[in-house]
């Protein structure tokens, strides 16, 4: 379970003494308890890895949007801090499908459902991400289905 792993990880960055990677570990599961306490309100109930892989997903997205926001500011000192903390993020992450993979999902996709212009990207997308949600970039994935459909 990912949420052990990541308590873990916690208890052997403070006694390592590594405050670099305890603070990312505990602003990871500090955006898992907030999350958690959205999910109290919900109807529907999410499994706890596939709510952590996407607690960590949003996480890695907003710190390479940083990063590049950093890095076009001159602000090389807080992308740093922000490649240090993705580096953390990216270690709990199950490992992604790469550009290969991701278009094989989305031929196969895309022939089961018979799709064939960009009005089945709705569906083809749905499904990508319901089998694949977990391994996969969706804002890149969006592109590829996109572009295989047109």
């Amino acid at each position: 379970m990912l949420r052990d792993d990541l308590k873990q990880a916690q208890i052997a960055a403070m006694k390592a003494g590594d405050k670099e990677r305890l603070g990312a570990v505990r602003l990871i599961l500090a955006k898992i308890k907030d999350r958690d306490i959205e999910q109290r309100t919900s109807s529907k109930e999410i499994e706890d890895d596939a709510l952590v892989i996407d607690v960590l997903q949003k996480m890695a997205k907003q710190r390479r949007e940083s990063i590049q926001m950093y890095e076009a500011g001159g602000r090389e000192e807080l992308a740093a801090i922000e490649r240090g903390e993705l580096a953390v993020i990216e270690e709990f992450l199950p490992r992604q499908m790469d550009e290969a993979e991701t278009r094989a999902a989305i031929a196969a996709i895309k022939a089961e459902l018979g799709a064939e212009g960009l009005k089945d990207m709705g569906r083809v997308m749905a499904e990508l991400k319901a089998r694949h949600g977990t391994v996969l970039d969706m804002g890149r994935a969006s592109g590829w289905v996109k572009e295989s459909l047109s």
